[in-house]
């Protein structure tokens, strides 16, 4: 039914900053694994490749989490869903606190954490932008985006100040609290504008929400697997997010602090450059959501992919002095995590706006592989030849590879008309 115009703020928008902080912590405390690497290695002796096993765990889990936390937040409800999802991320880390065995710490900060994380991930934004934008969605999910880069930007520099200082234990405290300090905020959560009486944002009519499904969320997370299982652009897509994990969360979030470390930077500064990577990854994930809503995401992807796989390529080569460190940290910050808007797009384009959640869980799953796959890999590698010059080589020839495959993405018309045939 129509309603009334009102000056007043958006609900939605009140909903978009909730996530955004959200957001913001859970990628803090899933990130934290790169600040415990050292300290960890320094107190019980564990070596790199072992500690890396456990940030693969949580990267790989963070991932295929995507689209069973999807379908729980379509079902269950954000309020409850995300509450749950904080409690077990503030236990897991609480709980570690009493390892003493290598089991232990892939149990808390691998499986426990990546569990808890992957639930308050990128389908939680797909989800809600969905529900309560019709305008403005892709300058939003640049923002949701970009408030995982603004959890490194935060949390990094104090927590690898504190392990450098007082070892890894502060750190652990100090991220269990800052679960449950956003758990809170969690009581302004509405899944739906008509439950307080609004229309989505852009639009003029109040629209019931669908009703609530009767599947299993595991159940309908695997049904929506099965029916793009034989999409060429489903896994032309997923091929691209595969990548874009393995040169992201698994290399650079995981090991570019060691990186620094092996070349003679203290590890306060190396996450202090992780840091300043948030700081232009703000920058460079809000512009990608507004590039996106006005340019072909396929090609946006294309630059992204090729520009990032050049600077992981030339990083080995500069000699980590200051000036090609700063260039590194803003070239390769602007693009750090701005293939997500064009690739949620291109998700809600070729498979509907209903199901664009669930499918991007997948792609999110799939780009978590490429992560476990590359925080391990990167580690067995550094262990096994001394150096990480290969691992960073490699994973920039897999950009290049990417920004060709992001062209032969069949186009699809906006707003989803495309999701039958695609499916």
């Amino acid at each position: 039914m129509p309603t009334q115009t009102s000056s007043r703020l958006h609900y939605a928008w009140i909903i978009a900053g909730v996530a955004f902080f959200m957001l913001l912590v859970s990628a803090g405390i899933r990130a934290a694994i790169g600040v415990l690497v050292l300290p960890l290695e320094k107190d019980f002796g564990w070596s790199r490749a072992t500690i890396s096993a456990a940030a693969a765990a949580s990267i790989f889990l963070y991932g295929f989490m995507g689209p069973f936390a999807a379908a729980a937040l379509r079902d269950f409800g954000a309020r409850r869903t995300l509450l749950a999802a904080l409690f077990l991320l503030a236990f897991a880390t609480g709980a570690s606190l009493l390892m003493t065995e290598p089991w232990q710490l892939i149990l808390t900060w691998g499986v426990m954490v990546g569990i808890g994380a992957g639930t308050v991930s990128l389908p939680l934004a797909t989800v809600l932008v969905n529900r309560w934008f019709l305008v403005h969605r892709g300058l939003v999910t640049g923002l949701l985006t970009a408030s995982m880069a603004a959890g490194q930007l935060v949390f990094l520099p104090s927590l690898a100040y504190l392990g450098e200082h007082g070892g890894w234990r502060p750190v652990a405290i100090a991220v269990a609290a800052s679960a449950l300090a956003i758990a809170v905020t969690a009581i302004l959560l509405r899944d739906h504008p008509a439950d307080i009486g609004q229309p989505p944002l852009g639009g003029d009519r109040i629209e019931p929400p669908a009703p609530p499904s009767t599947t299993n969320p595991v159940v309908a997370a695997l049904t929506m697997l099965y029916e793009v299982r034989a999409s060429r652009p489903f896994w032309l897509l997923a091929a691209t997010f595969f990548v874009c994990g393995l040169s992201t969360s698994g290399l650079v979030a995981t090991h570019f602090i060691p990186y620094c470390f092996d070349n003679g930077i203290p590890e306060t500064r190396g996450a202090a450059l992780l840091a300043f990577i948030g700081i232009f990854n703000v920058i460079g994930t809000t512009l990608s959501g507004w590039l996106t809503d006005r340019y072909d995401s396929r090609w946006l992807l294309f630059w992204y992919y090729g520009l990032r796989g050049l600077s992981l390529i030339c990083l080995p080569f500069t000699g980590f002095d200051a000036m090609s460190l700063t260039l590194f940290s803003i070239f390769y910050g602007l693009d750090w995590i701005a293939t997500v808007p064009p690739t949620v797009r291109l998700s809600a384009d070729l498979f509907g706006k209903e199901r664009a959640a669930v499918v991007f869980g997948w792609l999110l799953a799939i780009h978590q592989v490429g992560g476990a796959l590359a925080a391990f890999g990167a580690g067995y590698m550094r262990v096994a030849l001394e150096t990480y010059l290969q691992a960073f080589i490699l994973s920039g020839i897999a950009c290049l590879a990417a920004a060709l495959i992001a062209l032969a993405i069949s186009r699809a018309p906006r707003g989803g008309a495309a999701a039958t045939a695609a499916a």
